[in-house]
């Protein structure tokens, strides 16, 4: 993947009225643009500023929310443009993070009935979302397709949208990422937890609702859950995190059910291992840094 370290370009800082400053790190989402912005809303806040409300990275991009009676605007870009500086220029450019593993249950029933429902919306009426995406990627089969999709790390890149829905960016070179357009018409219904695709972001939506995403799968567990029962949600009701690592693992129904129950048991956990993720690694050898960072399950 041949692709410069840092950003190459100074962001450009603006501010939302009196609350909102907006840093705009590059205009195309890429490894480099997302991890100066993660790298950045952790660094914002480790500093425990008086003032701060909420630090939000986004793809390419970072808007935090202060309260200008407890910091002042120009302190607070002063502070930022000198957290950009050290991030963009740190000889070694590395994110604490963490790698989940994700159940799911490709080609299920619950989506393939939604997307029948909605084919006048779909570029290829007839088939299913899977069929379509196997094709516009030239891959010979959907099997050929979900292996694709579930033998690479996945990289958090921003959680937002809905409460709770990761979007994630596939960590492999860009001639190999998988590429899907989304629907031409959205649709008004979509299961929770389903696994979907759009552009070349993977998603899981965390709650029913409308959606444009091709639809691939559903998800074993919950990913938002504002009661907090499982163990996974005692600090947030919201799972993911930015920056956070994603292995999808295939599962078939009987382990879907057999998740489900340890749901409704509430002893569901969630494998799932620290790392350390190394930009220039992950550019300079994706394939092998694939391998590398899915290992970090083994034996948890």
């Amino acid at each position: 993947m041949s692709e410069n370290l840092v950003t190459t370009t100074a962001a450009r800082y603006t501010w939302g009225g009196d609350e909102f400053l907006f840093i705009e790190i590059s205009e195309d989402m890429s490894l480099a643009a997302n991890f100066t912005a993660n790298s950045m809303a952790a660094a914002l806040g480790g500093q425990n500023l008086a003032g701060i409300t909420d630090i939000c990275p986004a793809n390419a991009s970072l808007l935090v929310r202060f309260n200008p009676d407890l910091i002042a605007p120009d302190l607070l870009e002063q502070t930022l443009r000198q957290i950009e500086d050290q991030v963009v220029h740190s000889s070694g450019q590395a994110l604490q993070t963490r790698i989940i593993e994700v159940p799911v249950w490709y080609d299920d029933p619950y989506t393939n009935e939604t997307g029948a429902r909605f084919r006048s919306g779909h570029q290829r009426p007839e088939g299913t979302d899977l069929e379509f995406a196997a094709a516009e990627n030239n891959l010979a089969s959907v099997a050929e397709f979900i292996t694709r999709h579930h033998e690479s790390a996945w990289l958090v890149s921003m959680v937002g949208f809905v409460a709770g829905l990761p979007f994630m960016f596939q960590i492999v070179p860009q001639d190999q990422q998988l590429e899907v357009p989304k629907y031409l018409s959205p649709r008004t219904d979509t299961p929770a937890l389903t696994v979907g695709h759009g552009g070349c972001f993977a998603c899981i939506y965390s709650v029913r609702g409308a959606g444009g995403y091709q639809m691939f799968g559903i998800a074993a567990a919950p990913i938002f859950e504002p009661a907090q029962r499982l163990k996974d949600f005692q600090d947030f009701m919201v799972f993911f995190r930015p920056g956070d690592i994603v292995k999808f693992r295939p599962i078939d129904e009987p382990e879907y059910q057999r998740i489900q129950a340890e749901v409704s048991a509430g002893t569901f956990r969630y494998r799932q291992a620290p790392v350390t993720f190394d930009l220039q690694r992950a550019l300079e050898d994706p394939v092998q840094y694939n391998k590398d960072i899915m290992e970090q399950l083994n034996g948890v």
